[in-house]
């Protein structure tokens, strides 16, 4: 996998979520001897042991089950661990979901039948953010719990975490909670990690505006995952195959932002090629992550 990063021309990568233990040694080698650099790590990295599978929320930082939520703690304690270990600056993490029917699903249907801006789509719209706000509230106590244990262990890491906006609206926190959150907790190792991808699906969705709200959040900006939609929902496709206006972004990114590419898996190397030298163009700067 390393080699055919390599041979695409990025001497940098982002461990996933699906990394098992028993490719670690592997990658702690070809670090060592400069093969490749990780700029971060994708929660729960590597896969927690006994775990049947790796997923960014297996355990939520949110959860109302005090089990679950400490394990959430307990996992990604090892996740920046990890990442400090081998010279990583920072640690994605997904934070969670309200405990809800999910409908954002329901919504995504309704755009593909053209359904968009039909009165049925505004109450399912309109029923899923009120079912949301009615317990949010419960989740988020969790979440600061859980960051009140983190932020510690971040500082003593020196490793940056960077929670992750999601593309349904079930998910935690939405752009208003996560301003509230670095009111709360004013660290230079907790910040935002900003998804693209999922930006663009939320305003398509018609929940936000991804342009307005990544320039309001980029003061804490930590890192990107960087891929394109085809409306709705289509995501992890490579520019130009999708609607997302690249250079309206170019104004939030600094010089110490992590840059990372998200193509599906199996995308050809071409396109990944391709969108990285459109991106690059569209943000005036080099790119080799």
């Amino acid at each position: 996998m390393i080699n055919q990063v390599l041979a695409a021309g990025f001497d940098t990568i982002e461990l996933g979520y699906d990394t098992t233990i028993d490719l670690v040694p592997d990658v702690k080698r070809m670090v060592s001897q400069g093969t490749i650099k990780v700029s971060s790590l994708h929660n729960f990295c590597p896969v927690p042991v006994g775990a049947p599978y790796g997923h960014p929320e297996i355990f939520p930082l949110t959860g109302l089950d005090s089990r679950s939520r400490q394990s959430a703690v307990t996992h990604t304690k090892r996740t920046i661990e990890f990442a400090a270990e081998i010279g990583a600056r920072a640690v994605v993490v997904h934070a969670g979901n309200v405990d809800m029917k999910h409908m954002t699903r329901d919504l995504i249907d309704m755009c593909l039948q053209g359904q968009q801006y039909s009165p049925s789509y505004d109450k399912i719209k309109l029923k899923l953010m009120m079912h949301r706000e009615k317990k949010v509230q419960e989740h988020l106590d969790q979440l600061y719990r859980s960051l009140d244990e983190l932020i510690p262990f971040l500082t003593q890491n020196n490793i940056r975490m960077g929670i992750e906006n999601l593309p349904s609206w079930e998910a935690i926190p939405c752009e208003t909670e996560m301003e509230d959150i670095f009111r709360r907790f004013d660290s230079p190792f907790l910040g935002y990690w900003h998804d693209m991808g999922h930006g663009q699906i939320r305003q398509n969705l018609g929940f936000i505006g991804h342009k307005r709200w990544f320039e309001r959040l980029s003061p804490k900006l930590v890192g990107m995952h960087i891929h394109d939609v085809r409306p709705p929902a289509n995501d992890h496709i490579m520019p130009p195959a999708g609607k997302i206006i690249f250079q309206d972004f170019k104004s939030g990114i600094r010089s110490d932002t992590i840059l990372v590419f998200e193509p599906a898996p199996g995308l050809p190397v071409a396109e990944v090629v391709e969108g990285k030298r459109i991106v690059a163009e569209a943000w005036d700067i080099p790119i080799s992550k």
